[in-house]
Parts: C-alpha cells; structure tokens; sequence
C-alpha cells in the first residue's frame, strides 16, 4: 500500500505541516491540498460538512498526495472506522481524557489482533493501494486529543498507551478547561501556565516516544512550536485563511479607492 509520509519524515527527525478543512467542499480541499501542506485534516466534529462530504473531500485530495487526515466527531467505533474506511491515513480523536479511553481509541484503529477495527475498506482498499488489509495497521496514525482538565492530569498515562502515535493539543478547550474559563478560548497562548501546560504535554509525548502535534493560528507561532520539538503544527485552517485573504483585499480596495463604501455598506444590496 501507499506508505504514510508523516511517518517517514518523522523518522529523519523533521517536522511536518497540517492544514485544516473545515468547509464541506471538494474543490476547497482540492485548492488546499495543492498548497504544499504535509497532511491535510477534514474537521468530522466541528466542522461544516458530514460524511457524504468527506468522502469526494478525500477523492479531491488525493492526487496532490497529500497525507489525508480526518478529526472524528468523538470517541466512536463507528465514526472512526468510517473515517478510516474513506481513506483517512490517520484520527485525530476529540476530548481523550483517561488511558481507558485513549486504548479504546487505539482499538478501533487497528485490525486484529492489535485492535478491534471492522474490516471493510470500501473506498481506501483501492486509493491506499494493494495490501491495504495486511499493511494499514502499520501505516494509519492514532492521535489522541489533549483539551480538558481531564486529560492534561492523566497525560502522561495517556501518553503510555501501547499503539497510541501521538498527542495533539486543542489550545481553545484546553485553555477553557485549565483556566475554568477565566482566559478566552483561542490559539498560539503566550500566558506563562498555558505555555508550561502546553510543554508539559510535549514532555509527556516525548517521554513516551511518541509524536506531539498542536493547532497554531499563524506560522509564527507554529515556528515557535517546532523549536519546542513539536513533530507535527496546524498552521489556520480554510475557513481562517478565506477570511483573512478576503478581509485584507477588500481593506486594501478601501483604502486605494479613498474608503468608499457604496454597496458594501451593512444591509444595503
């Protein structure tokens, strides 16, 4: 089958770049995954789509060859092996809060006899190519979510679960759950404990010889992020990224054309 890039460059000691989707359309991804991202994640939890999405989503991607990767709405048997099923390459999995749970995740990932994924690849036993069944155990990636008060008290329990690949910090519900909402949700955190949390996390990862991946809102912060020893960043997302390329043009119109506001006055068409 189609080997997992993210692992092979992992292997040399390099980091990666993810992009983030979050609006159901093919050609969207498609633009995206022409971009030179090394992963690219289809958000199944908060996003704008359902699977009926997903799936051409991931047609859309795959000739850029790009790593496709998809965030499960949750802890789910069976949202996780149909993510799986469509061609994602790897499952970032929301709000993992015990080992327990973090097992149960890695289960639903692997084929027997190292998990209990159901075996019926309907689209990725032809896009991964030839042996897909004997092989995708070592080539799919299970990255658990660090965002809640929870989890961050059993990290590094988390972090020691057999077959896990990963960690990957939510910074806006993690920030929410430590802070018992005192500080705002949002990304790139320059608050002392926030940062601490968030190496502390990085910590348990790499104590565990596993990966550590966070959502960055710029390059920026994402640099910072890789200095750390982040393996993997998000760097914004489509939604993100429309906004500010959109917002930036018009600002600019406004300003060479001396402000006029004609239509694009609020509620006026």
């Amino acid at each position: 089958m189609i080997a997992n890039k993210l692992k092979r460059v992992w292997a040399q000691g390099l980091p990666t770049i993810n992009g983030w989707l979050s609006i159901g359309n093919a050609f969207t991804a498609e633009i995206m995954a022409a971009q030179g991202y090394d992963s690219l994640t289809i958000d199944a939890q908060h996003g704008a789509l359902d699977y009926g999405q997903v799936l051409p989503m991931l047609q859309a991607m795959r000739a850029s060859g790009v790593v496709p990767m998809a965030r499960a709405p949750w802890l789910e048997a069976g949202a996780i092996m149909k993510l799986l099923d469509a061609g994602a390459y790897g499952v970032i999995c929301p709000m993992v809060n015990t080992p327990a749970q973090a097992a149960e995740f890695v289960s639903y990932v692997r084929y027997p006899p190292l998990g209990q994924r159901s075996f019926g690849p309907t689209r990725v036993g032809f896009a991964a190519g030839a042996n897909y069944g004997s092989e995708a155990n070592g080539e799919m990636l299970a990255l658990a979510m660090i965002e809640t008060r929870e989890a961050f008290d059993n990290v590094e329990a988390i972090a020691a679960t057999p077959g896990l690949d990963g960690l990957y910090i939510g910074p806006a519900d993690l920030t929410l759950g430590l802070s018992n909402g005192r500080l705002a949700p949002g990304f790139d955190r320059e608050e002392e404990e926030m940062v601490a949390a968030i190496r502390r996390i990085l910590a348990a990862a790499k104590g565990a010889g596993i990966r550590a991946g966070i959502h960055c809102g710029t390059p920026d912060y994402a640099a910072r992020a890789i200095g750390w020893g982040f393996d993997m960043t998000t760097v914004s997302g489509d939604t993100r990224l429309l906004a500010a390329a959109a917002g930036s043009s018009v600002r600019r119109y406004r300003e060479l054309t001396g402000g006029i506001a004609a239509a694009g006055e609020k509620g006026a068409y």
